[in-house]
């Protein structure tokens, strides 16, 4: 035996290389927005005399002083990690002051509506997504106007136009109990041939599961999509609602049940479900204005798209898809940390009364609909 230096042995096997020796490579993600936050501090009166009043050492020297109105509101301040952060009570968790820098609020603006995560949302999306995290005066009329003036939600985007009444399913209340299915055609070809869309929504949360298909495709292909992008995160729904398309009158629950080895049986309800349509049509306004440029890219894009959907304020509930399936809210680039408490509940507590709240304000949705 023959001592070989360990730089000079590559492919050294398991005994001579204890894995539980070697140290983890981490890597973290982070954003240069609120560096840039903390450096436009200084040009804002306001800000720095806020920081003043709430012991900056950076500022202790400036000679900004409160307003009455601001030495009123200064509880609903506070500063950590270098940042200011607003909140407007206990329930109401901290957030980011912005200073008066028209660039870096564009800045964020970009980052919340024009990146692909952002989708190019309407107005009410956008707004809860910068306001989740950050806060200026006036940041409501700042996002209506920005998104106003959008030139690819412009040129892309069509114009809104009254929708029908639509008979709605009864509200379910468990996440993934009742879901509906529904295909997007008529994309300009990818790659691979794909020219459409497969949508699979939650009718609780509207979470949205989204995978590229050619026209062609038959039952036995959605049943495929449908164990894969579904079942294997959720289960089998009680309830399935789509339109008759071939490819779910089909072929589509004979293989699904032959998959499972059971002897299952389906009834058909002559109801409609306009949620997923609602929902198409999000997907085509998303997909046409990320992908204004190169639009042979859609189906690369796809879970971008996903991610923007289920990570959007929906109108029905008034909370995004991911938080009303996990009550989380996912890491976003532009989102900036805080040791900071505020705003949260015990787990048990918001489980125990989150989904009741959810199916009420679904059920009044529905109603109004």
């Amino acid at each position: 035996m023959k001592y070989k230096p360990g730089k000079q042995n590559a492919l050294a096997d398991a005994l001579s290389r204890r894995p539980d020796y070697e140290l983890a490579h981490v890597t973290t993600v982070t954003s240069s927005i609120p560096d840039l936050i903390r450096a436009s501090y200084a040009s804002d009166d306001m800000c720095v005399a806020l920081l003043k009043a709430l012991g900056s050492k950076e500022f202790e020297d400036s000679d900004k002083e409160l307003s009455a109105r601001l030495r009123a509101r200064l509880h609903r301040y506070a500063f950590d990690g270098g940042l200011l952060y607003y909140s407007t009570g206990p329930d109401d968790p901290p957030r980011v002051v912005v200073p008066h820098d028209e660039d870096l609020k564009y800045r964020i603006l970009y980052e919340a509506h024009d990146t692909t995560v952002g989708g190019h949302l309407g107005r009410e999306k956008t707004y809860s997504s910068v306001s989740l995290h950050y806060w200026w005066p006036n940041l409501y009329k700042w996002v209506g106007t920005y998104v106003r003036t959008c030139k690819t939600c412009q040129r892309v985007k069509p114009a809104p136009h009254a929708a029908a009444p639509l008979a709605s399913l009864p509200v379910q209340s468990v996440c993934w109990q009742s879901i509906s299915m529904d295909f997007v055609f008529g994309l300009p070809p990818d790659a691979a041939g794909n020219t459409g869309v497969v949508v699979f929504v939650d009718r609780l949360s509207k979470m949205a599961h989204l995978a590229a298909v050619p026209d062609t495709i038959d039952g036995e292909g959605t049943a495929s999509l449908f164990l894969d992008r579904l079942f294997r995160q959720h289960g089998l729904p009680e309830a399935v609602g789509s339109d008759r398309d071939p490819r779910f009158t089909g072929k589509f629950w004979t293989s699904i049940f032959a998959v499972f080895g059971t002897r299952l049986s389906t009834a058909d309800h002559p109801q409609t479900d306009g949620h997923t349509e609602r929902v198409n049509r999000v997907v085509e306004n998303v997909l046409r204005s990320i992908c204004a440029e190169t639009p042979k890219r859609w189906s690369s894009m796809l879970p971008l798209v996903e991610f923007a959907l289920n990570n959007a304020v929906h109108a029905s509930n008034g909370y995004t898809p991911f938080y009303v399936n996990g009550l989380s809210i996912p890491l976003t680039p532009p989102r900036p940390g805080s040791g900071l408490s505020g705003g949260e509940s015990s787990r048990s507590d918001l489980l125990i009364s989150a989904l009741s709240l959810f199916v009420n304000r679904l059920t009044r949705f529905c109603q109004r609909v």
